[in-house]
């Protein structure tokens, strides 16, 4: 939304001032303009759009019509005009400004794009995860760990600490095989934000550069005779224009007044969240998003609802009985659950949705490496490397998100016992979603009994 606000302010800015500096004349040729930044938007968006080509037509462009516009006293045909543009970057009509603006706008466009479409890649993959299935061996040590101290008659005794590590542990162990692809993730994010900070940053980019298209068209101007001569040398004679048309001057045509660049203004959101603010507020929260699926059952099972603390090892539920628990915690992944004591996983069958989103990740990592480095991406196969998880378009109102959350569903009834749980864990529908609403259910109803 960011992104978008700025290229409607950059184009709002060159309209005004170039309605105040040439008047009619740029009304009569504001579709030169008009078709940049719709193009750089459609780039934005996820459009297949050749940013160094788009560019070279548009200086191309402009060049015709300000050679038409230096010589009235011609009359100039398509073909001629073709010749014309063949000469922008022989004669430099613009000065350096195309080369210095094509540099600036590619890298921070760049690097705008896919950010915004790595912040898009991270939040679809996250929410993808929530939704994977728990297995029915996850339902019953759950259950096993917050409810048989009812029937050893310990209703108040909660469940030892490293009891619960390892049966999250069991219960995530698809997800946390996620961490090293999404920490790489994360890493690559924070690189393509330095680009998002640096001197190439789309907002430095575009606040200027009506100023900057202006300082070129006034190159042209002052060098006018010189361009003249050597078009007319290359192109050969044109014919001359009608009477009334070769009459006009160019003082009459170009006005060289426009306003003064602060390099102070920067543009704004409606919200007045300038660039700087709001990149440093997504880097804390990626920075926070590493390790998060490796640290999920240690976030889980350090809630003092949940477990009775690391600090209480011999008055908690060890699954059997009120004393310590004895078996060594698992580290995380799936490989590493073949001796889980708490959860029966089968090592041998990765979660295949799970290794898509990781595959996703990996392809996004790669395109932002790629863009830190200034090479161009093109995101027209993103559904398929993701998953579904969307073309490259710009964020829309609730697709760029800051932090991931898992939105719960509706907690089981008070009295589902554990063969309706185990059955329902089979069905389709269930997600870890589900999983961490009936597990919070389960707590909840423990403290209340």
């Amino acid at each position: 939304e960011f992104f978008r606000e700025l290229l409607e302010n950059a184009e709002r800015s060159l309209n005004d001032m170039f309605v105040r500096t040439y008047g009619m004349l740029y009304m009569q040729n504001s579709e030169v303009f008009q078709d940049l930044f719709t193009e750089l938007k459609r780039y934005y968006t996820g459009g297949n759009v050749n940013l160094e080509e788009m560019l070279n037509d548009f200086w191309a462009r402009l060049l015709e019509r300000m050679f038409q516009l230096i010589n009235p006293q011609y009359h100039f045909s398509e073909d001629y005009l073709e010749c014309v543009s063949k000469y922008t970057d022989q004669l430099k009509p613009f000065g350096d400004v195309p080369r210095k603006l094509k540099v600036q706008v590619t890298r921070a466009f760049i690097a705008a794009r896919t950010f915004v479409q790595g912040l898009t890649v991270g939040r679809e993959v996250a929410n993808r995860v929530s939704k994977v299935s728990p297995t029915p061996g996850c339902i019953r040590a759950l259950m096993k760990m917050l409810y048989c101290p009812y029937c050893r008659g310990l209703p108040t005794v909660k469940p030892c600490n490293n009891y619960c590590l390892n049966v999250m542990k069991g219960c995530l162990a698809n997800q946390a095989d996620l961490d090293t692809e999404w920490n790489l993730f994360i890493d690559a994010m924070l690189l393509v934000a330095e680009r998002l900070e640096g001197p190439f940053n789309i907002e430095s980019v575009m606040d200027p550069i009506d100023v900057k298209i202006s300082e070129a068209i006034m190159n042209m101007q002052e060098n006018s005779m010189q361009v003249s001569a050597k078009v007319f040398q290359g192109c050969g004679q044109p014919k001359p224009a009608p009477a009334l048309r070769s009459s006009r001057s160019v003082p009459e045509n170009f006005n060289t007044r426009f306003r003064p660049y602060n390099p102070e203004e920067q543009p704004t959101t409606a919200a007045g969240t300038s660039l700087d603010r709001l990149v440093t507020d997504i880097k804390e929260k990626l920075k926070l998003s590493k390790k998060f699926w490796s640290t999920l059952p240690y976030t889980i099972c350090k809630d003092e609802r949940v477990t009775a603390g690391p600090s209480v090892e011999e008055d908690c539920w060890n699954g059997h009985t009120k004393a310590r628990y004895l078996p060594e915690i698992m580290n995380d992944g799936l490989t590493n659950q073949i001796n889980n004591p708490e959860v029966d996983v089968d090592i041998t069958r990765p979660d295949t949705f799970i290794r898509q989103q990781i595959m996703a990740l990996r392809v996004m990592t790669n395109k932002l490496k790629n863009a830190y480095n200034g090479n161009d991406v093109n995101f027209q196969d993103t559904s398929d490397e993701s998953s579904g998880s969307g073309s490259g378009s710009g964020c829309t109102d609730d697709i760029c998100p800051t932090e991931f959350d898992f939105v719960t569903t509706e907690a089981p009834p008070v009295d589902l016992d554990r063969r309706e749980v185990e059955a329902a864990a089979t069905q389709p529908g269930w997600s870890l979603q589900t999983l961490l609403a009936v597990f919070l259910s389960l707590v909840l109803q423990r403290q209340w009994r």
